[in-house]
């Protein structure tokens, strides 16, 4: 997640950003740092691994008087916790320093020629070559601003990024890449501010922007000029914020659903920090108690969840049975208890609940545990009571979720799960390197594709315009993309309250093909994979009983536009991971057509965040 504040104007700069980054400390915890101008506008910086007050205690009674500085809280993704790994970064020459939220995905082909010319890095870290990468372009002869924005314009991914040079103090530039890593600039008198978080600048400002993804804002106390991907100037809005904490949080969406679904780049990026690692391209799951020798002894994985997360579940099989190459099955948690199910010491109990709380699956997990199984959950909550009840808890890193529709601990929670599927096969010596490999790499692009999945918005906004009317819909898939079936049809059914079913679309002839005419709508996810032409077929079984079909397909497919009625192309990512895309583009219809029926979308009838009852 990482945490980033700065500030330029003419009050004490330490202090303030201090301050910042204690307010973004829930946003990282691994490691923290400062960098900031001098009496004589050299960079003083000071990084410690752990907690903010272990920074704090570092720079006690040293930090220098200055009016302009950056400081960052970290969330470890490329290298370990260490005061080295910590931000802010510099280049070799200590000129310029560098702040980053994100993943730099090409970061390795970026060094190679910064190695080659024999300049040594300091750090494990992506984020660490920016530095470099601004210098050079600065030492070529561009200010600050144009070095920003052609360094950012040779990287891959998603990410936020924020820089100061010692050549131009009183100048702070910061860039978007991608749609993760938000950034939002703030004005105050005479002086200027920049956030990862809205909740960072408002004890000093309601009056704020909001970057977009590749805009660069050059920053100085008493004005900021923002660019394009062109770099040509733009004009961007100062809005005011509220002072109430609830709207605040809002920000500037209408809906907390719809702001969550936003922050789904960003839970991708905290789902995979740390965890998936690039030499060797492996996947490390912490805090699991269990040795090798107890993951290879384990014959069966049973999963357990109710509505969402018994859909995340479902996906979660897939991929332990994929890459653990074990046994797997899903039960409704509510369900488990009561059809006297056969467990025994040598079966894995996943668990999946965002809240913890959830108290058919509590029930579950107590009688796993009176059978003597090991038990892992997959939780957003700590201390909750799942993590108390098994043995080990994968965190989803969501963040809080406000409204009661799931959106953004469905992917922290089906991330979560192919995380733990390669671990569990790495440790069952059942995965091979090229599939760890792919993996990885698939995993570390997802912010990036999430981002792309979420322009989409207008297209789906229209969409919801012609289908809003309908009360009836139907959701098929096959494969991996049949619990996105499950999934669309229940958000739908939760926020808009149209009646919609999801089938395994194999399973349509066998009922639910009875029900198919004009009058109902069916949503069919066709992605490039190895069940494509059997949904081509389904979809033209649909399409003879004149049903009308949104179909969901890769892009640049176009083998569907001439029969389904409308399209929505998705980014190409990892087959495997491709039920990410799919929930969030299957949210946003959601999302939408609750909106054009004129539904409470945060809060929908007779629905609860987490439900304590039976």
């Amino acid at each position: 997640m990482c945490g980033i504040i700065g500030y330029t104007g003419q009050r004490p700069a330490g202090q303030i950003i201090l301050d910042g980054l204690r307010r973004l400390e829930y946003r990282g915890y691994d490691s923290a740092g400062i960098a900031l101008f001098d009496a004589n506008h050299e960079l003083y910086v000071a990084r410690a691994a752990g907690k903010i007050d272990n920074l704090i205690s570092k720079i006690e009674g040293s930090l220098p008087p200055a009016v302009s500085g950056i400081g960052h809280t970290r969330w470890a993704t490329h290298g370990a916790a260490t005061d080295l790994n910590a931000h802010p970064h510099l280049d070799p020459a200590g000129r310029v320093a560098v702040v980053h939220n994100g993943i730099i995905e090409n970061f390795e082909a970026l060094r190679r020629p910064f190695v080659e010319r024999g300049l040594a890095f300091s750090s494990d870290t992506d984020t660490e070559v920016l530095a470099f990468l601004i210098a050079d372009e600065i030492q070529a002869g561009v200010d600050l601003a144009r070095a920003v924005q052609n360094v950012v314009a040779q990287t891959q991914g998603a990410a936020a990024v924020v820089a100061i040079c010692c050549d131009e103090p009183g100048r702070i530039v910061a860039a978007r890449v991608g749609n993760a890593g938000g950034i939002v600039i703030g004005h105050g008198d005479g002086e200027r501010f920049v956030a990862s978080d809205l909740a960072a600048l408002l004890p000093h400002t309601r009056r704020v922007t909001f970057l977009e993804p590749g805009e660069v804002a050059d920053i100085r106390p008493d004005e900021v000029t923002y660019y394009d991907t062109a770099g040509h100037v733009i004009a961007k809005p100062v809005e005011t914020q509220p002072w109430d904490p609830v709207a605040a949080v809002k920000g500037r969406y209408k809906h907390f659903m719809l702001k969550e679904i936003h922050e789904q780049p960003d839970t991708a990026l905290d789902s995979v920090r740390g965890r998936y690692l690039t030499a060797p391209h492996r996947v490390e799951v912490e805090d699991l108690p269990f040795t090798a020798e107890q993951v290879r002894d384990f014959n069966r994985v049973v999963l357990i969840g109710m509505g969402t997360s018994m859909h995340a579940a479902m996906v979660g099989r897939h991929y332990l049975e994929r890459y653990a190459r074990i046994p797997a099955e899903v039960d409704n948690a509510a369900e488990f208890r009561y059809r006297s199910p056969v467990l025994d010491p040598r079966t894995l109990v996943i668990s999946v609940a965002q809240s913890g709380e959830t108290i058919d699956t509590l029930a579950a997990m107590d009688e796993a545990r009176r059978a003597g199984c090991p038990q892992i959950t997959i939780c957003n909550t700590p201390g909750a009571q799942t993590t108390r009840i098994a043995d080990a808890t994968v965190y989803m890193r969501a963040g809080p979720e406000i409204a009661v529709a799931s959106t953004k601990t469905l992917v922290g929670s089906m991330i979560a799960l192919h995380a733990l599927g390669l671990h569990l096969g790495r440790l069952r010596g059942a995965l091979d390197a090229e599939t760890s490999r792919r993996q990885v790499e698939g995993a570390l692009h997802l912010p990036a594709a999430i981002g792309e999945t979420l322009l989409l918005e207008p297209r789906v906004a229209e969409l919801a315009a012609r289908y809003a009317a309908y009360e009836d819909f139907l959701f098929l898939g096959r494969g991996l993309s049949y619990p996105m079936a499950l999934e669309g049809a229940l958000k739908l059914k939760e926020v808009s309250y149209i009646h919609a079913e999801g089938y395994a679309a194999g399973e349509m002839k066998h009922g639910p093909i009875a029900l198919i005419d004009e009058r109902m709508p069916t949503v069919a996810i066709a992605l490039r994979d190895e069940v494509r032409d059997k949904m081509r077929s389904n979809i033209e079984q649909v399409k003879a009983r004149r049903g009308r079909v949104i179909a969901i397909v890769s892009a640049d497919d176009v083998s569907l536009d001439g029969i389904a009625d409308d399209v929505l192309r998705l980014p190409e990512v990892e087959p495997d991971l491709s039920p990410v895309l799919t929930a969030v583009v299957m949210q946003l219809l959601s999302y939408e057509i609750a909106v054009e029926r004129g539904a409470d979308v945060d809060q929908p009838r007779n629905l609860a965040k987490t439900v304590t009852v039976e």
